[in-house]
């Protein structure tokens, strides 16, 4: 699913009951390009819920989260920002990263 504005950025990332893996992209970047498979992947496999946030669409956000190269992961947890990852890495490392963070959250 790709974000489309603030509004539901909010409503999709900020208020999940479960923990949410953000895909900060810009559909100019290669990198980017080459990790949207693997994201995908990681969430049809159900390790974590994905969506997708297009810096150039959505400046709001990245400017908020200050975003300062693509790509960026964010797992959010509980409405906030609990570990970041920047640049392209495979899967096996973000499934390891993923699982990681999953476990450091509070209930």
């Amino acid at each position: 699913m790709e974000i489309k504005s603030m509004e539901e950025f909010e409503s999709v990332v900020l208020k999940s009951k479960e923990p949410i893996l953000v895909d900060f992209f810009a559909v100019w970047c290669g990198p980017c390009r080459a990790l949207t498979p693997i994201i995908n992947e990681i969430e049809t496999d159900g390790i974590i819920k994905t969506v997708k946030v297009d810096i150039d669409n959505v400046r709001e956000a990245a400017i908020k989260l200050q975003i300062m190269s693509v790509p960026t992961l964010i797992i959010f947890a509980n409405g906030k920002p609990l570990d970041m990852m920047v640049g392209f890495r495979p899967k096996e490392e973000l499934i390891a990263w993923i699982e990681r963070a999953k476990k450091s959250i509070k209930r």
